[in-house]
């Protein structure tokens, strides 16, 4: 069950409070009470390729990485390679699924073609959406937006749209949003895709942040900068849906790319994954997420960093380190 409570004033959005367990009445302001402060672990994994430590730390939710554009026309697909009806990638998430565990698909990345820029129409869009989402067997809609089509205002709106037509039709859909961030917050145009989700009475039910590759510029803790980019990060999460204190914290998700980042001189290590936990715990934080499952892993020789972390480790010990 999703619970909600009203955005501000002039705003159709309801923001949904993730880890409440009730549902708000309408146009009530916060439930009675509050939650246990808690932060399931939801790592991002290949949808194609199992990892022996896919099931480190016992997640409660996978993400599936990741939905795209088929080519140059509006076919949903896994990474580019398969179709969503593709009956050895069913049998890799109902693998994941044996534990009890939910999967969420994401849609867009850091590579390949987000759907809502192959689509002609919000209805089409949806439906693109919704096949995915079957195939996965999913109520769970991730849009890791980030690179050109974050800042494509047509693509942007068009997905909007498509996700609100989505909602009506699937009333247990949860949507997530995927956003890069900087010690000093969202950018603007995260805050402009968002107040457009806003204007098109999308309801949200988290915000993920993508703490990692912030720049040359930015070469000390990552476990220090994480949490000061999620503190940033939650000041605007208030204003821009009118949410509570504890609300805001409720509709964050903290994302972290374990080990050697893509930026000369960020190292996120198994310390700053503890760190990043008890944070996100002592807050009440939606969900924490690493990418990826494939990464937890020390790296053998010549190995290159896409499939192992680039630190000394034990297989799997990011995993375990996020859940706690």
């Amino acid at each position: 069950m999703r619970s909600s409570l009203k955005a501000m004033p002039g705003l159709a959005i309801l923001f949904a409070l993730a880890m409440s367990g009730c549902t708000a009445p309408s146009g009530s302001a916060e439930p009675t009470e509050s939650p246990t402060p808690y932060a399931p672990y939801a790592p991002y994994v290949s949808v194609l390729t199992a990892s022996a430590n896919d099931t480190a730390g016992s997640p409660t939710t996978y993400n599936l990485a990741f939905a795209i554009a088929d080519g140059s026309d509006c076919t949903p697909s896994w990474s580019g390679v398969h179709r969503v009806g593709d009956s050895g990638v069913a049998a890799r998430i109902a693998e994941l699924k044996k534990s009890g565990a939910t999967v969420r698909v994401s849609f867009g990345g850091a590579s390949g073609d987000e759907l809502a820029t192959h689509c002609d129409s919000a209805s089409t869009l949806a439906k693109a959406y919704g096949e995915a989402l079957d195939a996965a067997g999913s109520t769970q809609a991730d849009f890791d937006i980030e690179g050109d089509e974050l800042s494509d205002a047509d693509s942007v709106d068009l997905r909007s749209k498509a996700i609100a037509l989505l909602q009506q039709e699937r009333e247990d859909l949860t949507v997530s949003f995927t956003l890069p961030v900087m010690p000093s917050g969202l950018d603007d145009d995260s805050i402009a895709l968002l107040n457009s989700a806003n204007n098109h009475a999308v309801e949200v039910s988290t915000v993920n942040l993508m703490t990692m590759n912030y720049g040359e510029s930015y070469d000390g803790d990552m476990g220090d900068y994480a949490i000061t980019a999620a503190k940033a990060a939650h000041t605007q999460l208030r204003d821009v849906f009118g949410t509570s204190a504890s609300g805001a914290w409720r509709g964050m998700a903290l994302t972290s790319m374990i080990g050697v980042n893509d930026v000369d001189g960020e190292t996120f290590t198994l310390q700053d994954a503890t760190q990043v936990r008890e944070f996100a715990q002592e807050k009440g934080i939606g969900w924490v997420s690493m990418w990826s499952t494939l990464r937890d892993q020390e790296c053998a020789e010549d190995a290159t960093l896409t499939n192992c972390s680039g630190v000394e480790q034990e297989d799997g010990e990011f995993g375990e380190a996020f859940a706690g």
